[in-house]
């Protein structure tokens, strides 16, 4: 279920979203002020805060600034100021959206919405975006099919990827030609020569080593193949 936090003082506004909100199948928590705000936010995040600026003696925007310092949770300005210059600073500030009072349970509906949607496609590229295979200077990324090291996009074919992403999974763990041909390639010794393999280990340490004769990455155990060294050596 998703999770809204609602910091609010005002009475009536908390009862109307009290009811409303948990009909729309959202849970709700509701705070009133900054230091129960980031206890709250620090013990679970919520999916997304409903704030509002005028907390009593206290300021939402300061509030906000300080929910920023513990999280990066979508949040929505609810606010009794509809002048343009008070919704920019808001937006300005990061908040995801700015609502003004009053408002009908439908456009908050709509709001929440939309906002949760747009946080979800930005969850979703950031995590497409990050390597899921680190290893210090070297990023791998499975999803994109594109390796980086130190910060460089490096030009792999296809093949050079798939072989360097089978090995950098099983950090330190020794591979033969054979294995890496069923593996890599999907084939054997009996209908393509294991030569293969030390070809494109060959091109990929030109491509990832400082030094290939040297390699730190991908290294040869004798009599037995290769391994991915996750660490300098």
């Amino acid at each position: 279920m998703t999770s809204i936090l609602l910091v609010e003082d005002d009475a009536e506004m908390i009862s109307l979203l009290s009811r409303f909100l948990p009909e729309e199948g959202y849970e709700l928590r509701v705070v009133s002020d900054m230091a129960a705000t980031l206890r709250a936010v620090s013990e679970r995040e919520p999916d997304l805060i409903l704030l509002d600026i005028v907390l009593g003696k206290e300021d939402g925007r300061d509030v906000f600034r300080e929910v920023r310092e513990l999280s990066d949770v979508p949040t929505i300005f609810l606010t009794g100021r509809g002048l343009e210059s008070d919704r920019i600073a808001g937006l300005k500030m990061g908040a995801d959206d700015y609502i003004v009072k009053p408002f009908s349970p439908g456009e908050l509906s709509a709001r929440i919405e939309t906002v949760l949607r747009r946080a979800g496609a930005n969850s979703t590229q950031h995590s497409i975006d990050a390597p899921n295979l680190k290893f210090g200077p070297l990023e791998i990324n499975e999803n994109t099919h594109e390796v980086h090291l130190d910060g460089a996009l490096l030009e792999l074919t296809a093949k050079e990827f798939s072989l360097l992403a089978f090995l950098a999974a099983s950090p330190r763990q020794v591979f033969s030609r054979e294995q890496l041909l069923e593996h890599v390639w999907a084939s054997s010794p009996e209908w393509q020569n294991e030569a293969t393999v030390t070809e494109h280990i060959r091109r990929l340490r030109l491509k990832i080593e400082s030094d290939p004769d040297h390699p730190r990455w991908i290294t040869t155990v004798r009599g037995f193949g290769y391994r991915f060294e996750p660490a300098a050596s």
